[in-house]
């Protein structure tokens, strides 16, 4: 069964109402709805706990997708017996870590403006953050690069999302940055996140509102990852 995808459309959501469709052989438990962000396209699923009908709480170590792609899996790692089937539970996010990564997630699209490169690979994560370009030749200068970030943010710009058809984003190729992580397409329409002014690009994951909620980011270290790929890590100033 899908589970419908909530902070697809509000990533502010930190809990939800929600009923189990599912319990899989390894104990994951699948509801019909939820806020937790599924792993994928380099950022973590989310954590939290989910609460049973009589109020016993399970944590939620991550959720992943199950093998149809459709389906969330909500992971525990401790807590009471695993719900029934059609069990009305609550979903709670850990916020904290969820909009750590949200502002990370919104700083790596800023990242990959300053560095106007096709990306090869990334990763999010709530105090470190990476992207990988292919770039052909060295020169990067750590400073520079995290003084642009910081001009970009200091703008305040909005973050919005906007749906198109999959036809209309093929016939746009020049929106898609990444060269390893296809874009999330395959239902019809794709989500397109837009920084006012500053960037377009499909993109599933969660981001913040509004540039003013990232705070002050620094470039640590640039690597060299290949004879033209180039690490740049990302962490809080």
């Amino acid at each position: 069964m899908t589970t419908l995808l909530l902070y697809r459309d509000d990533a502010y959501l930190k809990e939800t109402s929600a009923v189990v469709t599912g319990v899989t052989p390894e104990g994951g438990i699948v509801v019909d709805r939820t806020v937790f962000y599924a792993n994928g396209g380099g950022q973590p699923g989310d954590r939290g706990t989910l609460m049973r009908a009589d109020g016993c709480e399970i944590a939620i170590e991550t959720a992943i997708y199950g093998p149809s792609k459709v389906d969330v899996v909500h992971v525990p790692a401790t807590g009471c017996e695993l719900p029934e089937l059609g069990e009305a539970v609550t979903l709670r996010l850990d916020w904290p870590t969820r909009h750590r990564r949200m502002r990370m997630h919104t700083a790596l699209h800023l990242l990959s403006v300053a560095l106007p490169f096709p990306v090869t690979g990334g990763s999010i994560g709530e105090d470190e953050s990476r992207l990988d370009f292919d770039i052909p030749d060295g020169g990067l200068d750590k400073d520079a690069i995290t003084a642009k970030l910081a001009e970009m943010i200091a703008t305040g710009a909005k973050v919005r999302e906007r749906w198109i058809s999959d036809e209309e984003l093929l016939a746009n190729p020049g929106l898609v940055k990444t060269m390893a992580v296809k874009p999330p397409m395959g239902t019809g329409k794709v989500r397109l996140v837009e920084i006012e002014g500053l960037d377009l690009q499909p993109c599933g994951g969660t981001h913040v509102r509004g540039l003013d909620e990232i705070g002050a980011v620094q470039v640590t270290k640039i690597e060299k990852k290949g004879q033209q790929n180039r690490r740049v890590r990302l962490a809080w100033a």
